[in-house]
C-alpha cells in the first residue's frame, strides 16, 4: 500500500477514516475517451462515494480554446469550484471510475490553481466498491465556500515552449501515451493528428506507473520505471500525453519520488501532432522504448 500522503495520494483506509470530517471534499472526476461510450455524469449520478461532487473535466476548461479541455481561466475555476462547494481550508480527495486515470488530472488543475491540500484516492471508486464499501446515488449537499487562486504558471508548458527544449534538450519530455501510439504504428484516436512523438521525449507509459489494481506503484518500483525509460531525473520534467489527462499520472507519480520541477504541456499531442511547422518523430526513444 503505497503511503498515504494528502497532497498526492491517499489509500482507501485513509478515505475512510476521515469521511465524516468536516472539512473533507471528495470529488468524482472521471472522465472517458470520445469513443467510449460512456457518460461519467450519469454514472456518478447513479453511484458514487457517500458526500462525493462530480468534477466535469470538460466543463472546468477554457472554453475558448478549440483544444480539449485545456486548464480554464482563474475565474472560471473560483466559480465552478464555489458551485462545488469547494473552497480555502478544505481537503479534497479526487478519485475516478477506473483507479486512476483521470483523477490526476484534476490533482494537477488544483496544483496549477495553487491549492496544495489535495490528494488522488489510489485505485479509485473500483478499489473502493471492491472492499465493500459504501456508495450512495444522493447529491450532496452545497454550500458556497471562496477559494483564494494564485495560479502556479511554472507548472504548465504551451507548444512554443515545448519547442525549445525539444530542441534544446534541457528538460526531459515524458510521453505518457502507448508505445505504439509514441512509436507512431498505431493512429491517433482524434482525427487529423500526425503520428510519432515530440522529438528526444522519452515514453512513459502511464500504465506503467500503476499496479494490476490501479493503484500507483510505490516510490523505489516509479523510479525504476523512470530509469528503464532511460529518464535523467536530474532535469526538469515536461510531461505530456494525447490532451493532457494521463500526463497528470506521470506528474503525480514524479511528485511522489520527491521530483518537484515538473510541469504539464496542456495542449499534448492534441495540439503538437497538429501542426504542420512543429517536427515529429517516430520510431522508439533513442534510449529505448517501454
Amino acid at each position: 500500500m503505497a503511503q498515504d500522503d494528502p497532497r498526492t495520494l491517499v489509500s482507501t483506509d485513509w478515505l475512510a477514516r476521515h469521511l465524516k470530517d468536516p472539512d473533507l471534499r471528495i470529488l468524482d472526476a472521471s472522465w472517458h475517451m470520445p469513443d467510449a461510450g460512456r457518460d461519467a455524469r450519469a454514472e456518478f449520478a447513479s453511484e458514487h462515494i457517500p458526500g462525493a461532487r462530480f468534477f466535469d473535466i470538460e466543463d472546468i476548461s477554457d472554453s475558448r480554446s478549440d483544444l480539449p479541455h485545456m486548464a480554464p481561466p482563474i475565474e472560471k475555476f473560483m466559480s465552478r469550484l464555489r458551485a462545488l462547494g469547494v473552497g480555502d481550508g478544505h481537503q479534497v480527495v479526487v478519485y475516478d471510475t477506473a483507479g486512476l486515470f483521470s483523477a490526476a488530472r484534476v490533482w494537477w488543475l488544483f496544483r496549477l490553481m495553487g491549492q496544495m491540500d489535495v490528494a488522488v484516492l489510489d485505485g479509485g471508486l473500483a478499489k473502493w466498491r471492491a472492499e465493500g464499501r459504501e456508495t450512495e446515488d444522493m447529491p450532496p449537499i452545497v454550500r458556497d465556500r471562496h477559494m483564494t487562486v494564485r495560479r502556479q504558471n511554472q507548472m504548465v508548458k504551451d507548444v512554443t515552449q515545448v519547442a525549445a527544449a525539444s530542441k534544446l534538450g534541457d528538460y526531459e519530455i515524458l510521453d505518457a501515451r502507448a508505445p505504439a501510439r509514441f512509436r507512431g504504428d498505431a493512429p491517433e484516436p482524434r482525427p487529423g493528428l500526425r503520428a510519432g512523438h515530440i522529438p528526444g521525449s522519452k515514453n512513459v507509459h502511464y500504465a506503467t506507473l500503476l499496479n494490476d489494481d490501479g493503484t500507483m506503484k510505490d516510490s523505489d518500483a516509479l523510479k525504476a520505471v523512470f530509469g528503464s525509460a532511460g529518464v535523467n531525473l536530474s532535469k526538469p520534467a515536461i510531461t505530456t500525453c494525447g490532451s493532457g489527462v494521463t500526463a497528470a499520472i506521470v506528474s503525480l507519480a514524479l511528485e511522489r519520488i520527491g521530483k518537484t520541477d515538473h510541469s504539464l504541456y496542456d495542449g499534448s499531442w492534441a495540439e503538437w501532432g497538429m501542426f504542420p511547422t512543429v517536427p515529429v518523430e517516430t520510431g522508439p526513444a533513442a534510449t529505448g522504448d517501454i
